[in-house]
């Protein structure tokens, strides 16, 4: 058996307080299917790491950051064989070499650096918003604007604008698709102008790997009434951001399950690519 070890509340060992990414979860199915594969019940488990139940529950569903000493302490105690444990442990180590997220810019939420981990580990992000230019699409004389009309003075709005740049990094190199409300265009943050070049913006978005499709105004369908953005990982269940005043909450597992409909009935109810260029086409002519 391992030697008892301390956790937050049980004495003065430092305990990462950042909060658990989607690595994390992955690790944790990972660790949690050697467990199950060697027979070993929770309590079990917990006698023979020295670790108590809850701790291991919360490293298994990925709500504890998970630190490489936890996971040589837990694969060797499981009997994992060595190649693959020093490649997991490996894999957490490359997360904890982390992003620019992991050192945020001041007066950039916390939130924004939680949303930009997740997406650099997304292979898939849906978006669908009602009366905005997705972020991730957004040039910076409209996001500027926008973040200037929701009273964010303007030296904090330069800076989140350069963490909103830093996660469109990911745009090319995962399967991205955009679901836009109508009504979205005809708010013209920034102006004239500013509302022509995002409008070109986002014609020019599929030569970029970008999927963007309009919903038509009127739509009858009560629970698109509100923006999210949808994120599917390898080998962990897909995360849903629901936009707030505050930010954003976070919706997994079971609370995620509704949004994956959603997305099937964006896909039925929006209007093709080619029907998107064509109208975006027409705004710009008339901008």
């Amino acid at each position: 058996m391992f030697p008892a070890r301390k956790h937050a509340g049980e004495g003065k060992a430092v305990v990462d307080r950042r909060k658990s990414t989607v690595r994390d979860r992955q690790i944790g199915t990972r660790l949690r299917t050697l467990r199950e594969s060697k027979g070993l019940r929770m309590a079990a488990a917990a006698k023979v790491t020295g670790l108590s139940a809850p701790t291991l529950s919360r490293i298994e569903t990925g709500k504890r950051r998970i630190s490489t000493e936890d996971v040589a302490m837990l694969t060797t105690a499981y009997g994992m064989p060595v190649e693959d444990r020093q490649e997991l442990i490996e894999f957490v180590k490359q997360g904890d070499s982390g992003g620019w997220w992991e050192r945020p810019l001041p007066g950039v939420p916390p939130e924004m650096g939680l949303l930009a981990s997740y997406e650099a580990e997304a292979n898939s992000i849906i978006d669908w918003s009602v009366m905005l230019i997705p972020g991730l699409l957004q040039i910076e004389a409209y996001a500027r604007a926008y973040m200037l009309s929701a009273r964010v003075v303007p030296d904090e709005a330069d800076l989140r604008w350069i963490a909103r740049r830093r996660r469109q990094d990911i745009l090319g190199k995962i399967d991205y698709t955009a679901y836009i409300y109508e009504g979205a265009l005809g708010v013209g943050f920034g102006g004239r102008a500013a509302f022509r070049e995002q409008i070109k913006h986002l014609l020019e978005a599929p030569d970029r790997g970008v999927g963007v499709r309009l919903v038509r105004e009127r739509q009858p369908v009560a629970v698109l009434l509100h923006s999210w953005h949808y994120m599917t990982f390898p080998s962990v269940d897909p995360i849903v951001n629901v936009e707030v005043s505050s930010g954003g909450i976070y919706l997994q597992d079971d609370q995620a399950a509704p949004y994956t409909r959603h997305v099937m009935m964006l896909d039925e109810i929006a209007v093709s690519r080619s029907a998107t260029k064509a109208k975006l086409q027409a705004l710009l002519k008339e901008i």
